[in-house]
């Protein structure tokens, strides 16, 4: 299984059997990703909450390649109302897909489509996929409760963000890292915008002076999964 960073919060997962989910593909008007939406195909697209910046480029590809929208329920019927297939979720709910399972998290942040249509809770995301848990925060500030998502889920991934303003900074992020305990951290949602920049390299290091594992994955950057 490989995931690939296209920058801010987007995220691929390719599975074994080639399958491939894009997470909040914010492409065609993201400064910093490295490919465009017509650069990228998904069987399915999860998205975290309804955001310009995170729905994104979704409804191109997702016309393109038919692609199965997962995300909670306002979100999901926004998208059927568009005309595009969606199954509907909510948080703590999970279920079983082609891939592996999905289930939606607690996130402490808005969730408002780009014309002022209501899109439900944001939400965070744990996937399970082939045995490897993969935790993409989505847009949230710091909570307590990530403690106990990290007790009851062995997560060998954390995607959180660290660009602050909108969301954790870099010393929340650190914590949150603390508090859920994951085989590696990694950094994103920073330097899209000026408002957000942040040194990745800097969590890194401070992840790691409290002796965590962090890496910092290049825009476009691809790695192997493997268990932590």
């Amino acid at each position: 299984m490989k995931l690939r960073y296209f920058s801010h919060s987007s995220f691929q997962i390719t599975t074994d059997s080639g399958l491939v989910l894009l997470i909040d593909p914010f492409l065609d008007d993201n400064p910093t990703s490295p490919v465009k939406s017509g650069d990228v195909r998904a069987d399915f697209i999860v998205l975290t909450h309804a955001h310009g910046d995170h729905v994104g480029d979704a409804f191109k590809i997702a016309k393109r390649c038919d692609s199965l929208f997962i995300c909670v329920h306002e979100l999901a019927n926004y998208c059927i109302d568009k005309g595009f297939r969606a199954h509907n979720m909510h948080i703590g709910g999970a279920h079983q897909f082609p891939f592996g399972r999905l289930k939606f998290t607690i996130a402490h942040h808005g969730s408002m489509t780009p014309d002022n249509t209501y899109g439900g809770l944001a939400a965070g995301v744990l996937l399970t996929i082939d045995g490897i848990t993969v935790y993409h925060t989505g847009d949230t500030g710091l909570f307590y409760d990530m403690k106990l998502i990290g007790e009851m889920n062995r997560i060998d991934y954390m995607l959180l963000p660290i660009g602050d303003n909108f969301t954790m900074g870099i010393d929340d992020a650190v914590k949150a890292v603390e508090l859920a305990q994951p085989g590696l951290a990694i950094p994103m949602h920073y330097d899209t915008f000026s408002v957000i920049g942040a040194d990745p390299e800097e969590f890194k290091r401070k992840v790691e002076a409290h002796g965590q594992n962090a890496q910092v994955l290049a825009y476009g950057q691809e790695m192997v999964l493997t268990a932590q």
